[in-house]
């Protein structure tokens, strides 16, 4: 068991933060809806009825989106791209890597299996990225035609709310800011060190040692 945690310890940490983060957004944002809901003279919703709430499952998607979209990005731009002296980065010099290609005895799978296995990685992170898209989108329809209704007015089709400038502003406004923490960290890391981890250079390296 010990030799799980230690082998696993990197997702394991990662996932109870993710679980401990996602909970509390959903109990601080069940008790903002409550203090909403109050202040208009409407009935409180229960936390389960807050777990399917369109607005609950519209912010949890609009962030997933951003973040798929960035490591997909991120995982597909790093392939073609270079900056010099990145831990990020290959060497523009020398970018082709060793034994980066299957060996002989998987050489024989169909050219379309091959390529999905050399890809599959950018291309799960865009499989993610369009589902957390789609949803985040339906939530947002269902969000807004709730507001809409509640005031009297006219519901939208999920199509016409694709051309809604507020849901381009729900999406822009996370793409913006993905980005540039990834801009900002290709670039930190050449001239920052984090001594032990496998995202920093060497503490030794010079700056314009490019590749961890």
């Amino acid at each position: 068991m010990a030799r799980f945690f230690r082998n696993n310890g990197l997702t394991i940490a990662l996932m109870l933060l993710f679980a401990g983060s996602i909970i509390g957004q959903w109990l601080a944002g069940w008790h903002f809806e409550n203090q909403t809901l109050a202040e208009h003279g409407e009935q409180a919703i229960t936390l389960g009825q807050f777990a399917t709430d369109p607005q609950f499952l519209s912010t949890v998607f609009e962030n997933w989106e951003s973040e798929f979209l960035q490591m997909s990005a991120y995982v597909i731009l790093t392939a073609f791209l270079y900056q010099r002296g990145s831990a990020e980065s290959l060497d523009p010099d020398n970018p082709e890597r060793e034994n980066d290609e299957l060996p002989a005895k998987r050489s024989r799978l169909s050219k379309l299996r091959k390529w999905l296995y050399e890809y599959s990685l950018g291309t799960s992170l865009a499989v993610l990225f369009v589902a957390s898209f789609v949803l985040h989108w339906l939530s947002s329809v269902s969000a807004a035609n709730e507001e809409t209704t509640r005031h009297g007015g006219e519901p939208q089709t999920a199509w016409q709310y694709l051309a809604d400038p507020e849901l381009w502003f729900e999406f822009f406004q996370n793409w913006q800011s993905e980005f540039l923490s990834t801009a900002v960290l290709v670039v930190l890391s050449i001239f920052l060190r984090f001594k032990g981890s496998p995202e920093s250079k060497r503490v030794v390296a010079g700056h314009d040692e490019t590749g961890a």
